[in-house]
């Protein structure tokens, strides 16, 4: 049996996902954006790497559908997209929800 989550979780690509998620540098931009949309430069002065490497992190996170860039000008602005992150907590509290025991069978008298 399929439940919403895991229908919907289906629709998005959970490994882009699992990956971004996997790279503690992607983690932290995420970090960063809960506070709010920030420039990629600001983004960029909280790492020692190329601004290629930083690039790279943000087109595996819009990939994966955890953030949203949005352009001004010569500014690229980037936002936490809470959405699929939703979805990924309601699926892993959904493994870890108690299950009902199994039903024993009745004996025949």
């Amino acid at each position: 049996m399929f439940t919403l989550i895991d229908v919907h979780l289906n629709m998005i690509d959970d490994n882009a996902v699992f990956k971004a998620m996997a790279d503690p540098t992607r983690r932290e931009i995420l970090r960063l954006l809960r506070h709010g949309e920030m420039t990629a430069g600001d983004l960029a002065g909280h790492f020692d790497m190329s601004k290629p490497s930083m690039s790279h992190h943000f087109s595996v996170l819009k990939e994966a559908d955890l953030i949203i860039g949005r352009r001004d000008g010569q500014t690229i602005w980037y936002g936490l997209d809470t959405t699929v992150l939703e979805d990924v907590v309601a699926w892993v509290m959904d493994l870890a929800a108690p299950r009902p025991a199994p039903r024993k069978k009745r004996r025949k008298a």
